[in-house]
């Protein structure tokens, strides 16, 4: 790899996807996946109640198996879900009965949460609904000399190639600012000031600029527009949830 992707001499560092997370946590004392709609906010939701979180991969039969194994409710698919069931939707996790362990599982923000955590020293989930409290944790908990590592996951394209998505920069961006608010010491990488950069320009707007982005219109029109309401709940969680060898755990203050 080119040692000029991986913004070395930055304290803080920026891209997308399962490459970027490659190329920039490698060495990272702490990295950040963001996947705004939907694993990162519904992983938000769901350590606000408490719940262990186990990322997983695919949605297939492994998974079933993989939660079996652990005694976890397994995330379907939102198409696929009844009522009553959990699903990728955060809303679903948000009016579940009991739910100690949840399997949830995305191609996107699972994969790479796997692979930072086995690159870096820790990861974090972080969406627009909890920036500011990763933000302040990794202000309090950073240990000076190491990077930050912020990935957007992105999704997509048909053929499975990388589809940047506006709303995961805009949580990559938040979660940049408002660390740099706190640690003006901290060294931004070009990237990831542009990410903090786009960031402030929709910060005044976030409902309507996520309904409107790419992303946003394809769960409207699929009928999942209250997942885009959850997503702009812009600060409204104070969870920050750590990946814990296969699971996340809520490590904010009080948790």
């Amino acid at each position: 790899m080119n040692p000029a992707h991986q913004q070395r001499g930055h304290s803080i560092r920026f891209d997308w996807g399962l490459t970027g997370a490659s190329a920039v946590g490698s060495d990272a004392g702490v990295a950040v996946v963001v996947d705004v709609l939907s694993f990162t906010t519904t992983l938000s939701v769901a350590a606000d109640r408490g719940t262990e979180v186990y990322p997983y991969r695919w949605q297939d039969d492994s998974a079933g198996e993989y939660a079996a194994d652990r005694d976890a409710v397994l995330a379907v698919s939102r198409h696929a879900a009844a009522d009553g069931e959990v699903s990728l939707s955060p809303g679903t996790v948000r009016s579940a009965g009991v739910l100690e362990r949840l399997v949830l599982p995305s191609p996107n923000g699972s994969s790479i949460a796997h692979s930072l955590a086995a690159a870096s020293g820790v990861c974090v989930g972080a969406a627009l609904r909890n920036a500011s409290a990763v933000a302040s944790w990794i202000a309090e908990n950073h240990v000076g000399g190491t990077a930050i590592a912020v990935i957007a996951a992105g999704e997509r394209w048909r053929d499975g190639t990388l589809r940047p998505a506006a709303e995961d920069v805009w949580g990559a961006g938040a979660v940049i600012a408002k660390l740099l608010a706190l640690r003006p010491d901290l060294d931004p990488s070009p990237e990831a000031e542009m990410a903090s950069a786009t960031w402030l320009a929709v910060s005044g707007r976030v409902g309507e600029a996520l309904e409107r982005c790419a992303s946003g219109r394809e769960l409207v029109a699929s009928g999942y527009r209250s997942d885009v309401v959850v997503a702009a709940e812009v600060d409204a969680s104070w969870a920050v949830p750590v990946l814990v060898g296969d699971r996340f755990l809520n490590r904010s203050p009080g948790s």
